[in-house]
């Protein structure tokens, strides 16, 4: 049952933050969303500085229902190493070969590339592993090695004897070594699920599964991009020989949840705790991921770090499941000095489930590296700028921002109580930076990316008795999202 309650209070948390992304109401000071929401902006010969008139701190304590709802607010205020902001077009950068092979030679110079069928695919020996370590599990009792629980009738979702009839009867179809064969990543390539004749091809059209072989370890390469958006992403993950199950769940887990996050019978831990899992100074570790992000020459530069972990099994992170660990970057595009502010949000979500639109997530860049290396890649939809729009806009002051913020907060989570017993918000950074805006009914390949605050902190809820609580003090999780132009709220998840 205490899973069932985590997972009801992790999904309310989701409510709750999507509350925030409900429309503007009519009679706030907030302008309407819209068509209007990307458009020419007013320029200025004024400073920053002087145009916001930006205290270094800002504080404020708001209680809504009863108590049922704190805005508690103690943040550092961070502008911008800068005089001016401006407006840039931008569109999304053009998914060709061009593009796969400037990340392939950045990440893989003199690796070999081999597709995934064949490559991934079980031998006899490995087969009869598998079966033999099933076979153990199950003389020691442990029916459910792999943690997954039970339904509701209290059967096991991991049958453990209809998985070791399955690899028996795999297994006797199995090569005895694995089959490679060298491509050169691309889209278009062609493979079959089966061999012989009655194998069916498949075409990947607008992907990419295979595998490089380097110097310094294999990889999992992959590059997926589709026409239910206008994304694209690549993911590179080194493969692991220290694994003692490979059917066991993997994760590598940022260190912010595990030194801010607490509830029941979960403490997290420490930084120094974290740091016996590093064996590579973070000055190493930097070093490696930049040189790798330089080779793009997209102008991407560190906008935050954090410890992470690499875990085995499923549940909380402890010390005897923790394999691993190391530093992971991430990379945000600078513009004339200014960052694209780097938060959480992915970007790309619809209004509603029947939308027709075809969304554009925003451009991400997040590296993790480890003693022997690059360990992690993951890359989003690389822009490209296209010009300066406006120089120099005038901004508003953030006296009328704050005001939009307070307002917007409780308007926002105006039914919050419904859901949960009691929510605090502790927001304790408050960022001028750049965001991505753009009209997907209108053009979801092109956008503005304008100035924004972004208010970042962490949650402490309560619902059905259960606590979790997150105190943000290393969060990259924006609550709100104000356009410094002209105090439009941006919802980061729909990108407008």
């Amino acid at each position: 049952m205490k899973k069932k309650h985590i997972a009801i209070l992790a999904a309310v948390l989701c409510i709750g933050i999507l509350s925030g992304c409900q429309e503007t109401p009519g009679n706030t000071i907030v302008k309407q969303k819209g068509a209007d929401s990307v458009k020419e902006y007013e320029s200025v010969e004024d400073k920053i500085k002087d145009m916001l008139k930006a205290p270094d701190t800002y504080q404020n304590h708001a209680e809504y229902e009863k108590g049922g709802l704190v805005i508690d607010t103690n943040a550092e205020v961070i502008l911008p190493d800068a005089d001016t902001m401006n407006t840039y077009k931008v569109s999304a950068v053009e998914v060709n070969q061009e593009l796969i092979d400037k990340v392939t030679n950045a990440f893989f110079e003199g690796a070999k590339f081999y597709h995934a069928s064949g490559y991934s695919q079980w031998t006899k020996e490995q087969y009869q592993e598998d079966i033999t370590r099933l076979k153990q599990y199950k003389a020691e009792g442990n029916m459910d090695p792999y943690e997954y629980g039970t339904d509701e009738n209290g059967e096991l979702y991991f049958n453990i004897d209809e998985q070791i009839a399955r690899d028996e009867k795999d297994m006797a179809n199995a090569p005895d070594e694995v089959t490679k064969r060298e491509v050169k990543p691309s889209f278009g390539l062609e493979w079959s699920s089966e061999k012989g004749e009655e194998g069916e091809i498949q075409v990947d059209e607008d992907s990419f599964y295979g595998f490089a072989e380097t110097d310094q370890g294999n990889y999992s390469y992959n590059i997926i991009s589709g026409s239910l958006s206008a994304d694209v992403k690549f993911s590179i993950e080194k493969m692991r020989d220290d694994l003692p199950d490979p059917r066991q769940s993997t994760f590598w887990v940022e260190g912010r949840y595990l030194m801010d996050c607490e509830r029941e019978n979960f403490k997290g831990m420490t930084e120094e705790e974290l740091k016996e899992y590093t064996d590579i100074s973070y000055e190493d570790a930097e070093k490696i991921a930049r040189e790798k992000i330089e080779k793009l020459g997209w102008d991407w530069e560190v906008y935050d770090w954090d410890y992470t972990v690499f875990k085995r099994g499923e549940g909380d992170v402890e010390k005897d499941n923790i394999v691993d660990g190391g530093y992971l970057f991430c990379f945000s595009r600078m513009l004339d000095g200014v960052p694209v502010t780097f938060t959480d949000s992915y970007g790309g979500s619809l209004e509603d489930m029947d939308s027709t639109l075809i969304p554009w997530s925003y451009e991400r860049c997040e590296v993790i590296v480890g003693d022997d290396g690059i360990q992690k890649v993951e890359i989003y939809n690389p822009y490209h700028i296209d010009e300066v729009q406006t120089e120099n806009v005038k901004l508003m002051d953030f006296d009328s921002i704050v005001k939009i913020y307070e307002q917007m907060m409780e308007v926002s989570n105006a039914d919050i109580t419904k859901f949960e017993a009691q929510r605090t918000y502790h927001i304790n950074k408050i960022t001028l930076g750049y965001s991505r805006i753009y009209e997907p009914v209108v053009d979801n390949r092109s956008g503005i990316i304008v100035p924004v605050w972004d208010f970042f902190g962490g949650i402490d809820s309560e619902i059905d008795g259960h606590h979790e609580k997150n105190n943000g003090e290393h969060s990259r999780q924006s609550f709100m999202t104000i356009n410094a132009i002209d105090g439009t709220v941006i919802d980061r998840g729909l990108g407008y």
